[in-house]
């Protein structure tokens, strides 16, 4: 079967196409569309054959319902019965939009569009193209994700077209889509109101209108061998090719801990995929990262998600690790497609953070322009098991100065440089339990611990590598003196190495 894709503008639509997509649909074939949730494969929601042909082309299980698609209010009355007097109010305020409502089916919906159930889930979608399409083809267009099932939903034409290519006779391209993430289910059967599937439309947005909304218990939890009663309830779902892991902790745990798995991927030969959010992605240093987009403006991330997964795919790493997001809101159907990507595979953010004594390592000699870059410098070139973020501070920096021009000339007579390096004073930023603080002399260390209340994990150079000596300043020497402590510090930094990975054995 060849597939055609036809570009159209919501804002100038083509009727042509319209037309022909709709002949198609009425003909028992298949389209997919744009909705502003994400793209549709469009069937005859009235037709039984329809229906198994939107499951074969997708792959997808039998006893998973199928959404019917409106384009009017009054097409409701057609397909359900019984409907509760507060489908009124929610088709008001959100209708057409990202709200699926679960009603109690008429005859006229066949069992294979609701997956053997007596209830229906119907939608009005907002996106122009997608009600002209239910409309030319006879109002009732059952449309689930266009992809094939348990893969990211598409969120572009191309991404349909890498998955149903040749499966489906028409793609209608209407570009990105707006949201990003699936409807809003809200079960109308029972009281409460149910979510069964978190979206766009929230909690509170639906109490507002109707009052008490409950939520079913297993949004973020286990698979469950109960039929299920709306789309992406039972089956995994939105799954990269990859395995994907979610790390939860708070954010600082969360980026120490995914850094610190990135890097043993990278010394292990893995292609790590790294989900980051807009604050925190300049923190990460291996692995390939993506901007999901703003904890702030959490329409970003959703808008993202699907997309950033078919890029791992294509990119084809070996394992993804993502950041968790908050549950409250909009996080809370992010957070539902993660989990369900994932297979619910997730992990201590804390614990990983635990496994590690130190996560930073700072330097402190007097000005920070000499002794403390140079180790630092040195360091950063060795093998180490586990990550650091290397530091050099001074103990008095009276403005940020560049390093020791002798420095410099003593570092690359061994092919490195300081020439980035600007100095800086200790503060207490670099006070904390997980980073170990390194002085050049036994005065510092001391003048360290009397002003910031006896901090753990402050030792001499020597000291925490089980030397007793000093290293003394070459400020005010010939160069020879500066080649002479580069020596020195280099011989340290060796067994430095060796402390350092001796903790993960």
């Amino acid at each position: 079967m060849k597939t055609i894709i036809k570009k159209i503008d919501a804002n100038k639509i083509d009727m042509r196409f319209i037309l022909e997509a709709g002949s198609i649909l009425k003909k028992g074939g298949l389209v997919a569309f744009p909705t502003e949730t994400v793209y549709g494969l469009g069937a005859n929601a009235l037709d039984e054959e329809a229906a198994k042909k939107t499951y074969a082309a997708k792959g997808r299980p039998s006893d998973n319902p199928l959404i019917v698609h409106i384009a009017d209010v009054q097409a409701l009355e057609e397909i359900a019965v019984n409907i509760p007097a507060e489908v009124e109010d929610l088709a008001e305020h959100f209708w057409p939009g990202p709200l699926t409502l679960i009603l109690e089916k008429s005859p006229v919906v066949p069992y294979g569009t609701t997956g053997g159930l007596d209830t229906v889930a119907v939608r009005m979608p907002s996106n122009l193209v997608a009600r002209e399409l239910i409309l030319a083809s006879g109002g009732y267009v059952s449309a689930p994700s266009a992809n094939i099932s348990g893969r990211p939903s598409p969120t572009t034409a191309e991404h349909v077209r890498q998955d149903l290519e040749g499966k489906i006779p028409m793609i209608l391209d209407g570009g990105s889509v707006e949201i990003g993430l699936e409807s809003t289910i809200l079960d109308m059967t029972v009281s409460p109101p149910m979510i069964l599937r978190p979206g766009a439309i929230t909690l509170d947005m639906l109490e507002e209108v109707i009052g008490d909304v409950s939520v079913d218990q297993t949004i973020l939890g286990n698979e469950s061998d109960v039929p299920p009663k709306a789309p992406g309830m039972k089956y995994r779902h939105y799954a990269p090719k990859a395995k994907l892991v979610i790390v939860e902790g708070n954010i600082r745990e969360e980026t120490l801990a995914i850094r610190q798995l990135a890097y043993e991927a990278a010394r292990e030969g893995r292609k790590i995929g790294i989900i980051a959010s807009g604050e925190t992605v300049d923190f990460y240093t291996h692995g390939l990262v993506k901007n999901i987009g703003s904890r702030e403006n959490e329409k970003t991330i959703a808008k993202n998600l699907y997309a950033i997964l078919r890029e791992f795919d294509e990119e084809e790493v070996d394992e993804i690790y993502s950041e968790s997001f908050s549950r409250r809101g909009m996080g809370r159907a992010i957070m539902n497609r993660l989990e369900k990507a994932a297979g619910h595979l997730r992990i201590s953010a804390a614990a990983v953070v635990k496994r590690q004594r130190f996560h930073r390592i700072v330097f402190v000699s007097q000005s920070d322009t000499c002794r403390g870059p140079m180790a630092a410098e040195l360091l950063r070139q060795k093998e180490l098991k586990q990550e650091y973020v290397i530091d050099s501070r001074g103990m008095v920096v009276l403005f940020p100065e560049p390093a020791n021009q002798k420095a410099e000339a003593v570092m690359k007579s061994v092919q490195l440089t300081l020439e980035k390096h600007t100095a800086h004073a200790l503060s207490e930023t670099e006070i904390g339990e997980d980073i170990l603080i390194l002085t050049f002399e036994k005065k510092q260390k001391e003048k360290i611990i009397a002003e910031y209340g006896n901090p753990e994990n402050v030792y001499t150079l020597y000291e925490f590598i089980g030397e007793e000596a000093e290293f003394e300043s070459p400020y005010g020497k010939p160069l020879q003196a500066y080649g002479e402590c580069l020596e020195k510090i280099s011989e340290s930094i060796e067994k430095l190495t060796e402390e350092l990975n001796s903790f993960t054995e």
